[in-house]
């Protein structure tokens, strides 16, 4: 093939992959604002949607493979049901992160935005419209670009997928062509990668950042929220008093309200009137309290009746071992994650001129996935010591680090007034990085480092064992393998149509994730947040 021919081809096939991500991209922002915000408004829809939500992101995109052969192709047979497939996995790693961030642009919501509508009168159908949806935008914009980074990190396991002897890919995409390409010619597959390079850069500049531009938290949040222009200006006064208040708050209490003072601040918190409160009211609060636990109990039911029906109890011992290994790989390149985003985005944030320059370049490196340059990786880390654990923890560190960086450096608003707060009390230094640094960053850092985590077990899939096969021409090379790791297990159980211990794994991860999360995170986040009013 000559080469003019290779980069018409490379164009068809990344145009391809960028349609059925955009159809993905569109669907995953109408059901995530819808979502979020239905979370964000009702406190009992909370309590349901938000676990379910945690665990869904944090299962494997291979865990939706069985789902897709029996429904979407099954009911779409053919190319159709193949690229209906591709899209609905895609969905399936871009929608979580966009429901949160709408979730929590609502919650962010000065309270007295709501008071103003229901001065003018507002009915819920015309807040969705004029207040929730508008304020929730800017927050999910920010989450889209985000979004589009992770579905292009799973192209390549979405445009290829398979259930035992079963194999479906894509006829044109660019996930399968630079993994063809990489297994058979590294030079076509370098000019593969400049090809995907450029569609990420022309993506980035002519849809994100425009779009960007237009739904900024400036323009949309204070002027085009609520459809009136007196109480556009109201809002807009409102707003830019709430972000004032919470800074100062912030440099003047300082570090004192995490750690020891964390129980004075929850019995301040407390509204006097809650007293008050009815018993019923009461009941239904502590009944929806025990819905977490009552998941995970259903949970284990479930997976202990089918593990005695299916005999699969010998598979647990193995399952715990794996899941041990992936959680250290996981969690050593968190810290290595941590150890390198906090001065960055600290400097980004609170020293640097140029932010906006980092963040466009950011947003381009964030959207070459790790998964088409695992290729690279492995030729120049595999015979190194420990090689296999090394490339899977560069994946690893690779899959989370932007959630962190994003989330951190994505609040804008309030961070610009604590500059300007810390800019008047004239705090520097040390002093700067104790009472200021450290407590602004942290509510994103705990957002950034969730999704994070939660996408680091996603790319065990590929860190941990990745092969070609299933791709035609390829025949079947070991791309990347660990001793032993989550990701290897339930690749070799899908590959073997073993869904019994499939099964058993998916259930042990996704319960260790659930109970990370709701005993850990969720506290933590609940302690950040009220540091951070």
């Amino acid at each position: 093939m000559d080469l003019l021919s290779l980069i018409l081809l490379l164009i068809v096939d990344t145009s391809a992959s960028w349609l059925r991500m955009f159809v993905a991209l569109f669907l995953s922002v109408i059901i995530g604002i819808l979502v979020g915000i239905y979370a964000a408004v009702s406190d009992r829809a909370a309590k349901i949607i938000l676990p379910v939500v945690d665990v869904l992101q944090t299962l494997p995109i291979l865990a939706f493979f069985p789902f897709v052969i029996l429904v979407v192709v099954s009911a779409l047979p053919g190319s159709l049901g193949i690229n209906a497939a591709v899209i609905f996995l895609i969905v399936t790693s871009m929608l979580w992160n966009i429901i949160f961030g709408a979730y929590e642009a609502i919650k962010t919501l000065p309270k007295e935005m709501i008071e103003v509508a229901d001065i003018y009168g507002f009915g819920s159908f015309d807040k969705l419209r004029k207040i929730f949806i508008p304020a929730s935008i800017p927050r999910v914009i920010e989450q889209t670009k985000l979004s589009w980074a992770i579905g292009l990190f799973y192209l390549v396991t979405s445009e290829i997928f398979s259930v035992g002897n079963s194999n479906y890919q894509v006829t044109y995409g660019i996930g399968v062509a630079l993994v063809t390409l990489g297994a058979t010619n590294i030079y076509y597959y370098l000019i593969g990668i400049a090809v995907f390079i450029a569609f990420v850069i022309a993506t980035v500049l002519l849809f994100f950042n425009p779009l960007e531009k237009k739904f900024s938290v400036g323009q949309t949040r204070d002027v085009d929220v609520m459809g009136y222009k007196h109480a556009a200006a109201l809002v807009s006064t409102v707003r830019k008093i709430s972000y004032v208040q919470r800074a100062t708050k912030l440099l003047v209490s300082g570090g004192k309200r995490i750690g020891s003072g964390g129980t004075k601040v929850a019995t301040r918190t407390k509204w006097p009137s809650a007293k008050n409160k009815k018993t019923k009211s009461k009941d239904k609060g502590r009944l929806y309290r025990y819905i977490p636990y009552a998941f995970a109990i259903v949970i284990i039911l479930i997976s202990a009746y089918f593990a005695m029906q299916s005999n699969i109890l010998q598979y647990e011992w193995e399952v715990l071992v794996a899941l041990f290994a992936t959680f250290v790989r996981v969690w050593v390149a968190y810290v290595v994650i941590l150890a390198v985003v906090l001065p960055l985005c600290v400097y980004l944030l609170f020293t640097s001129r140029n932010k906006s320059r980092y963040t466009s370049t950011f947003q381009i490196i964030a959207s070459v996935p790790a998964t088409i340059l695992i290729p690279l990786i492995v030729i120049g880390f595999k015979d190194m010591p420990y090689g296999p654990n090394l490339v899977a923890f560069l994946i690893f560190f690779l899959s989370g680090i932007w959630y962190v960086i994003f989330g951190i450096t994505s609040n804008s608003g309030v961070l610009k007034s604590i500059i300007e707060v810390r800019d008047v009390f004239g705090v520097k230094g040390r002093e700067a990085w104790k009472r200021i640094y450290i407590g602004a960053i942290l509510p994103g850092l705990i957002t950034g480092s969730i999704t994070a985590i939660a996408a680091e077990w996603n790319a065990s899939i590929v860190a941990e064992y990745f092969t070609s096969g299933g791709i035609s021409g390829t025949g079947n090379t070991v791309i990347t393998s660990v001793g032993v790791g989550m990701g290897k297990l339930l690749d070799l159980a899908l590959n073997a149509n073993n869904i019994g211990l499939l099964a058993l794994a998916i259930i042990n991860m996704v319960l260790m994730i659930y109970l990370i999360n709701f005993f850990v995170w969720k506290k933590l986040y609940k302690r950040v947040s009220e540091y951070y009013k």
